[in-house]
C-alpha cells in the first residue's frame, strides 16, 4: 500500500508544486467539523467499511489528471479507499495516520519583530496552535509548546541556543502541553501562573514580574478571564504573546474551566474579568505585534498583526463592558473535543498515557469566542 507522510503532504500543499487532490472520505459532519484546507469530501465511509464495491460509483467521478491522497481519521478506512481508486486506475496514495497524522505537522518561521534577538513562531496547522521560541544572546525560552518536543529541539539546534525556561500562557483546553516535559528534559524552570498550576510543580509567574532571556526582558501581565491563570508576555513593547486572551479576530471563551470542573466561578464574572484584562493589553504600543496561542484556520507562520490592526478588525474590542459580558456569557460555541480531560491534564489533575495523547487531541481548535 502506497502512503504519503503528513510532513510530505504538508510540503506539497505549502509549495503548490504538483499539489495533489486531497480526498476526505469521512462522514460529511466530521469533514465540516475539521478537515485539511482545500480538501474534497466524498462521504463513502460506510460503503468502504461495509462493501467497498459500493463506493466505486461515487469515486469514479473524481478527476483523473491528479494524484489523489485519501484521508480518514486514522488512515485505516482511507487505505481501502486507495485500493478501490487504484482498481479504478487512479494514481492514489493514503495519508499516513489520517487526520491524526495531520495534527502532528509543525511549521516554523521568524516573526518580524523589532527586537534585539530572534522570535520564532511554530505553527501546528492541523490544530490551529501557535507556539513561540525567543532567542537572545545564545539563550532561548519556549512558549506554549506542544508535546511533540523534537520540533522545538530542532529549532534550538538551528539557532544554537541553550534553553533557560519554558512558559505556558495558561492551562490549555485543546491540546496537551509539552512545557513541563520540555523543561524537565533540560532541567530548567517551567513557568505557569499559580492559579492554573493546581497540581503541578511549576515556577509561578506574577503580574508585573520581569523575566529575562539573554539581553531581552519580558513583562508578565496577568490577564485572567479565559482561565484564572492566563498571562500575557510583553516583550520590550515589540511583541505581545497573548495566549488565548486576545486573538486577532476574537477573544478567549470564558466557560471552559468552569465546565471542566476546575474553576468555581460564574460565566458573567469570568467575562467581566476578561474585559478588564483586555483593557490592560489595549494600552500597550499600537505597533506591538499580537501573537496569540491559536489561529482558527490552518496557520502558515508567521501569523501576526499589530495591536492597532487588531483593534480595527476585532469586533469584540468595540463592545462596551455590559455588551461584552452579556455576549460572551450567553454565546457558547462548540467545545474543543475532550476538553475536560485535556484541561485537567494541563493543570496536573490527570495523567494521560503517551499512546493516548494523539487520539485525545484529535479534532478542531475551539478556544475562541464566536
Amino acid at each position: 500500500m502506497q502512503e504519503i507522510t503528513p510532513e510530505e503532504l504538508s510540503e506539497q500543499l505549502r509549495n503548490g508544486d504538483d499539489e495533489p487532490l486531497v480526498l476526505d472520505i469521512r462522514h460529511e459532519a466530521d469533514f465540516e467539523d475539521w478537515h485539511i484546507p482545500g480538501s474534497t469530501n466524498v462521504d463513502v465511509y460506510d460503503q468502504l467499511t461495509d462493501d467497498p464495491e459500493q463506493a466505486k460509483e461515487a469515486l469514479s467521478d473524481l478527476p483523473r489528471d491528479e494524484r489523489i491522497v485519501t484521508v480518514c481519521a486514522a488512515g485505516v478506512v482511507s487505505q481501502t479507499a486507495t485500493e478501490v481508486l487504484q482498481e479504478l486506475d487512479y494514481d492514489a496514495v493514503t495519508l499516513t495516520d489520517g487526520m491524526n497524522g495531520w495534527s502532528r505537522v509543525h511549521r516554523h518561521a521568524q516573526v518580524p519583530a523589532d527586537l534585539d534577538g530572534t522570535l520564532i513562531q511554530v505553527a501546528r496547522p492541523g490544530k490551529g496552535c501557535l507556539s513561540h521560541v525567543l532567542v537572545s544572546d545564545g539563550e532561548a525560552a519556549v512558549f506554549d509548546p506542544s508535546h511533540y518536543l523534537d520540533e522545538y529541539e530542532a529549532i534550538l539546534d538551528e539557532y544554537d541556543a541553550e534553553i533557560v525556561g519554558v512558559f505556558d500562557t495558561h492551562a490549555h483546553a485543546d491540546h496537551v502541553s509539552g512545557a513541563a516535559d520540555l523543561a524537565a528534559r533540560h532541567n530548567v524552570p517551567y513557568y505557569l501562573h499559580q492559579k492554573d498550576a493546581l497540581a503541578l510543580d511549576a515556577t509561578p509567574v506574577e503580574d508585573g514580574e520581569t523575566v529575562s532571556v539573554g539581553s531581552l526582558d519580558m513583562e508578565v501581565v496577568h490577564t485572567p478571564g479565559h482561565s484564572e491563570g492566563s498571562v500575557s508576555f510583553d516583550v520590550k513593547g515589540a511583541a505581545l504573546l497573548t495566549g488565548d486572551t486576545l486573538f486577532h479576530d476574537s477573544v478567549g471563551r470564558v466557560e471552559l474551566g468552569v465546565e471542566a470542573g476546575i474553576e468555581d466561578s460564574e460565566l458573567k464574572q469570568n467575562a467581566a474579568t476578561l474585559y478588564e484584562s483586555l483593557q490592560r493589553l489595549l494600552d500597550r504600543p499600537d505597533d506591538a505585534l499580537v501573537l496569540p496561542a491559536h489561529d482558527p484556520g490552518s496557520p502558515e507562520p508567521p501569523v501576526t498583526a499589530t495591536l492597532a490592526e487588531v483593534k480595527e478588525r476585532n469586533d469584540d474590542l468595540g463592545r462596551d463592558r455590559e455588551e461584552f459580558v452579556r455576549e460572551l456569557a450567553a454565546d457558547i460555541p462548540d467545545h474543543p473535543p475532550n476538553f475536560e480531560r485535556v484541561k485537567r491534564t494541563n493543570v496536573g489533575q490527570e495523567s494521560v498515557p503517551t499512546d493516548e495523547l494523539a487520539e485525545l487531541e484529535l479534532g478542531p481548535n475551539n478556544c475562541a469566542a464566536e
